[in-house]
């Protein structure tokens, strides 16, 4: 399936995103790690998606597992750019395989350095407490919020244009988006939709890597928001710098999530976003946090 973008035919983003995540096994290096390539999503400006590469690295952990063993935690830090125009090596320390738990350590690399260091924990379906925090009430329905591809596929601009045809993720804010206007209200929390376009297979680590992958763009988004700041301020620079994930329960990241975003401090050019992710019949199935770089000109 392909795209109309600038007059010319691409690949349809979500079978790209699906392609992307099937990471190629290249064995083992010489210190026992296991090794995966990937490809990575072109990008207009030429920098790999830092949500493609929370994705493959969740990936490359949870092949190495004991089957049956799902992920439970990460915890990320991006260290450098990735150039999309290059292929990704992920390395896989088999820190520790418990009882219960299952540990790793990946490292994304190009040119012979990393782009990303990952710890991720996963672990044996068990029985114990349970509780959660209540979804939010009156929320709208989804399909009653505008796409992108409603709001902007209509503006004649490259920004514009991969916002709206080029992401594999449906994105529908509640509050008013943020694409071409700031918020004049200066709220430190918004509420966020989204899903995956296209049906994703059943398996349990593809799903979770979804959500990783969308988890990455609006995080940040509601730092923005409290200050009336809108992605297209002049001179507006922006880098996840870290990011951590808690999945709690199974999750279907093509079938509609309820992002609810708060920001409780942003100081010395860094802002950071937390996320709690509900279903639609109000389970909260993941909770996020995300620290990243902002400088916005004086």
């Amino acid at each position: 399936m392909t795209v109309t973008d600038g007059g010319q035919k691409t690949r349809d983003p979500f079978e790209e995103l699906l392609s992307v995540l099937e990471l190629r096994p290249e064995g083992l290096d010489d210190r026992g790690q296991d090794l995966f390539v990937g490809e990575s999503q072109q990008q207009p400006h030429g920098r790999v998606f830092g949500g493609q590469v929370l994705g493959q690295t969740v990936v490359a952990a949870g092949r190495t597992v004991p089957q049956g063993r799902q992920l439970h935690s990460m915890h990320g830090y991006f260290l450098r750019p990735g150039d999309a125009m290059a292929p990704i090596t992920f390395a896989v320390e088999r820190l520790r395989d418990g009882r219960s738990f299952s540990a790793r350590r990946v490292h994304a690399i190009q040119f012979g350095k990393p782009i990303l260091s990952m710890i991720a924990s996963f672990q044996e379906p068990a029985e114990g407490l349970d509780h959660q925090d209540e979804m939010p009430a009156g929320v709208p329905d989804p399909e009653s919020l505008p796409s992108a591809r409603e709001l902007l596929g209509h503006i004649d601009h490259p920004m514009a244009q991969g916002w709206a045809l080029r992401r594999p993720i449906d994105i529908r804010h509640v509050d008013q988006p943020l694409y071409l206007k700031g918020d004049s209200s200066r709220q430190a929390r918004q509420a966020v939709w989204m899903r995956a376009n296209g049906r994703l297979p059943a398996d349990d680590l593809v799903n979770r890597a979804v959500l990783a992958y969308a988890s990455d763009y609006t995080l940040l988004e509601v730092v923005l928001r409290r200050h009336g700041i809108a992605w297209t301020q002049p001179g507006l620079r922006m880098a996840s710098l870290d990011h951590a994930m808690w999945w709690h329960r199974p999750v279907r990241a093509d079938e509609w999530l309820l992002f609810v975003q708060g920001t409780p401090s942003a100081s010395g050019a860094r802002g950071l976003g937390i996320a709690r992710v509900f279903d639609t019949d109000g389970v909260l199935v993941a909770s996020i946090a995300q620290e990243g770089m902002i400088r916005v000109p004086r």
